[in-house]
């Protein structure tokens, strides 16, 4: 709904007004992508103040996911209570769950057995301390993770999973073992008690419990606690203070609560105790798109119960204006497909329906844009990963230029693929922003920086030294006669036999003097260049962290925005060499390497970091990843890699994300892990354990999520939507079976699949 239309002038569809309706107790609501479920519930708070349901003190508490969110529903709310006379930021609370909970803890502190000044550890923070515990652990009990790999390893490949797959893998399992005791209450001493009953033949759950215990200590030693702890702590505190309790209900008379297929069973117990006085608690939400299950405890499940009990009253919004009407209908072919006919019977419960998506009257203010047909394109070719790229490329030229006010996305499956799509996207010089872990320029600024320290911390090898020099000289790359010369000279430091005789020489043993028959003078002058360089570099090796990325940053880099990013990166490092005091080089090159390869989130210095909205770049190109996409939308979305790897079915021959090829018996260990855990809470379970069964259930959570996520991504799009599929790395995938089965199914609508244009 437009935004500056008066409350008074609005004309609701039929189900926003069945909505507004709303007199109290428990409401359920199922909203199709693009319905204005935000707007509909900011209508409702608007209602609840603006009615007099209040007393004084009282507030509507609006629960939702995101800090934007939170953002959105002030806005919106505040324009409708100004517009009524009233003061514009009275009789209402937004916040976050972790917001939430964050208030309820600050408040009693001492109830969660905190310090008044507890500190509140960020993502990297919890990274870096688990990474550590995860690590420590496996020195110290490495039998039980090796006792999983493999048996036909040789050991050049032992050495290299130990070093480069193995942490990885331990921090996911770390991870989902520490999220779901916490979703389930259990403190390492609650479960070191079950264990010891129970664990003879839980191995993983007894490695992931040290972790967890670790883990614990570590937060405690810098007086911090984690997003988890904040949700159980404060529930903890709510149970054991009912004063507390009820001072906050009688504050909170009607909740409201967004996004709630994402709500996991503590964040569902925090709110059903805050709604238990008053039962007025409204919950909007889309369980075919929960797309988060496979990264936290939430599960959609939750919201689906909440709208079957007796005592919720089921209020659809089935009405969607964002896409045209063919998008719908494909959308809602893949519900009934899913719903009716996947050949995987287990997971037709992926996805669900009624709420069909239906569009809105041809008068409503909000109206679909034109049915064409003719603008999806369903594309059964399956292309290499090049292939795919360069097609897309080929599209984006053609259709940029004759719409400069249109937009368009393309949306991957990873973080890795956005980046080749951006590099491809720059060669052809089309315009583009990105919705990654990390923009281009933080990635090439930390990839330059981790050249260099990769060197430093491995002083004696020809090969890093070389590559320290292609980041000094990176900019020679885009020259063909530099380019050349670049190489020339890379390669002679690759083959240099003694780095400390070139860095380091003796009147006795200089290796540029052994070059002076073979090279060229230029040639030579670029390794004295470079050696004066490296010596320089070379004396701040003991400078503290920051130090050394600052000294090195001011050197290799004239740009003022990656001067910035080079001193908010030793800024993160500084403050990652504070809380691991025992962290040398090594430890900071493996940081800095995930945000130049795209793996870890970093704030770099566009809008992108912050917050996006589409329609602010018209004529330019998104990448994002389709999680990311959900909740935006673009005039044309390429939705990429719609492959069997990406979006698996169950067929033979799949190959499923989670588990590692150097994993014994196709196990995805993680899964294995909850499993074990699952058994220190439901011990009468313990005699029908077996090994692998969670690993088959985890593939089939991971096809139902996937079905979903191919959902969201389809839903994204106004009134142009390709779909492409590749082969992969190793050129085995093939179209996903959802595609090959769209594909079949826009052939008997008269309009055959073709490439995009």
């Amino acid at each position: 709904m437009p935004e500056h239309t008066p409350m008074d002038k609005i004309r609701l569809r039929p189900a926003q007004q069945k909505i507004l309706q709303y007199q109290g107790g428990q409401m359920g609501i199922a909203a199709v992508p693009g319905a204005g479920k935000t707007f509909t519930l900011s209508m409702l708070a608007a209602k609840i103040i603006t009615e007099g349901w209040l007393d004084e003190g009282q507030e509507v508490l609006i629960v939702t996911l995101t800090n934007s969110a939170v953002d959105t529903f002030t806005a919106r709310i505040r324009a409708r209570l100004e517009e009524r006379g009233l003061i514009g930021t009275l009789g209402y609370r937004v916040r976050t769950l972790h917001g939430l909970a964050h208030d309820i803890v600050r408040e009693k502190p001492a109830l969660a057995g905190l310090d008044e000044h507890f500190g509140i550890a960020d993502e990297r923070t919890t990274a870096a301390i688990l990474r550590e515990a995860a690590r420590a652990q496996y020195l110290s009990q490495s039998a039980v993770i090796d006792a999983y790999l493999r048996d036909d390893l040789d050991e050049k490949d032992l050495r290299r999973i130990r070093e480069k797959n193995l942490p990885n893998l331990l921090e996911k399992i770390a991870q989902a073992f520490i999220r779901t005791a916490k979703d389930r209450r259990l403190t390492p001493t609650m479960l070191s008690q079950r264990l010891q009953a129970h664990g003879a033949r839980l191995p993983l759950a007894a490695f992931g419990l040290n972790i967890y215990a670790s883990y614990q200590r570590g937060l405690r030693a810098r007086g911090m606690v984690d997003f988890d702890d904040l949700m159980r702590l404060a529930l903890d505190i709510l149970e054991q203070d009912p004063d507390y309790l009820a001072r906050l209900q009688e504050r909170w008379p009607f909740i409201l609560e967004d996004e709630a297929q994402d709500s996991s069973r503590l964040q569902e117990d925090i709110l059903r105790l805050l709604a238990s006085q008053y039962g007025n608690w409204v919950r909007v939400g889309d369980p075919n798109q929960a797309i988060y299950e496979t990264f936290t405890t939430a599960n959609p499940q939750f919201l689906r119960d909440f709208i079957k009990d007796p005592n919720t009253r089921a209020k659809p919004l089935p009405q969607s204006g964002r896409s045209q009407e063919w998008i719908i209908r494909l959308a809602n072919q893949l519900v009934a497909w899913t719903m009716r006919e996947h050949p995987a019977a287990a997971v037709r419960d992926a996805l669900s329906a009624p709420p069909w998506i239906q569009p809105v009257p041809p008068d409503d203010p909000q109206a679909n844009p034109p049915a064409d047909p003719s603008a999806i394109h369903l594309v059964g070719k399956v292309y290499t990963p090049e292939g795919e790229i360069k097609q897309i490329i080929r599209s984006l030229k053609n259709w940029l230029p004759s719409h400069p006010e249109q937009t368009a996305a393309i949306l991957v499956p990873s973080n890795k693929r956005g980046k080749d799509f951006v590099e491809a996207l720059q060669h052809a010089q089309l315009p583009y922003m990105e919705l990654l872990n990390s923009t281009d320029q933080t990635r090439r600024t930390a990839g330059t920086l981790t050249k260099v320290l990769r060197y430093l911390a491995r002083p004696d090898s020809a090969p890093k030294l070389a590559s320290a020099y292609e980041a000094v000289r990176r900019d020679w790359r885009e020259d063909k006669a530099q380019k050349a010369f670049l190489k020339t000279v890379r390669e002679v430091l690759r083959r240099c036999p003694s780095v400390e005789a070139y860095l380091a020489p003796r009147p006795d043993d200089d290796w540029l003097e052994t070059l002076r028959d073979d090279q060229p003078p230029e040639v030579l002058q670029e390794l004295e260049d470079f050696r004066r360089i490296m010596q320089r570099w070379q004396s701040v090796i003991l400078l503290p962290i920051d130090q050394i990325i600052i000294t090195l940053g001011q050197e290799l880099f004239t740009q003022p925005s990656e001067l910035a990013l080079t001193h908010k990166m030793a800024l993160v490092l500084k403050q990652f060499q504070q809380e691991n005091p025992s962290y040398r080089l090594p430890e900071f090159v493996s940081e800095l390497t995930q945000i130049a390869r795209n793996e870890r989130k970093f704030l770099g210095f566009s809008e992108a970091d912050t917050g996006f909205n589409p329609d602010a770049y018209p004529g330019q190109v998104l990448v994002t990843t389709a999680h990311r996409a959900k909740g935006l939308e673009w005039d044309r979305v390429y939705l990429t890699s719609v492959n069997t790897y990406d979006y698996p079915s169950l067929e033979e021959g799949e190959y499923y994300i989670f588990e590692d090829w150097y994993i014994r018996d196709a196990l995805n260990l993680p899964a294995e892990t909850l499993a074990q855990l699952r058994l220190l809470w439901q011990p009468s379970l313990y005699d029908a354990y077996q090994e692998g069964a969670a690993s088959q259930s985890a593939r089939l959570d991971y096809i139902r999520e996937r079905l979903r996520l191919l959902y969201v991504g389809i839903t994204r799009a106004r009134r142009e939507l390709i779909i492409t599929a590749n082969s992969g790395r190793h050129g085995k995938n093939t179209a996903a079976l959802p595609l090959r089965m769209l594909i079949e199914w826009w052939q008997k609508q008269g309009d055959a699949p073709d490439e995009p244009a």
